[in-house]
């Protein structure tokens, strides 16, 4: 029996960002669902595998997303991808339990190693 596509969660503000990680994704063989806010993506998480989560978003951040998962039980595989590289951001998405930090622009190999050993399970389902 075939596996299912695993599905990866956008949850970015910038609508360009969003269609070339979606793009990106597609072609790599991933279902993708698109958020631009934390809330809106909090509200669908059912289904989810995986999540490319932007840090600065309209009203709940990425890293009250991050908190929400957590208070939540949610044990959803986090990439934070980030234009706003701190010191302080890296060491709060890492601590907040995100399996990797990616900045923008991010390399299109770079993204898709960080997701495919967080998406396996998914596709042997």
């Amino acid at each position: 029996m075939p596996g299912r596509t695993p599905v990866v969660a956008v949850v970015e503000d910038e609508q360009p960002v969003r269609r070339a990680l979606q793009r990106l994704l597609r072609a790599s063989g991933f279902d993708v669902r698109l958020f631009s806010t934390g809330s809106e993506f909090m509200a669908h998480l059912e289904g989810i595998d995986c999540v490319i989560l932007d840090l600065h978003l309209p009203g709940m951040s990425g890293f009250e997303v991050q908190e929400a998962l957590s208070a939540l039980g949610a044990s959803l595989p986090v990439v934070v991808l980030t234009g706003n590289d701190t010191p302080a951001n890296r060491t709060r998405s890492l601590a907040n339990g995100a399996h990797a930090y990616l900045c923008k622009p991010v390399d299109d190999k770079v993204l898709l190693d960080a997701l495919r050993p967080l998406t396996s399970t998914a596709s042997m389902q």
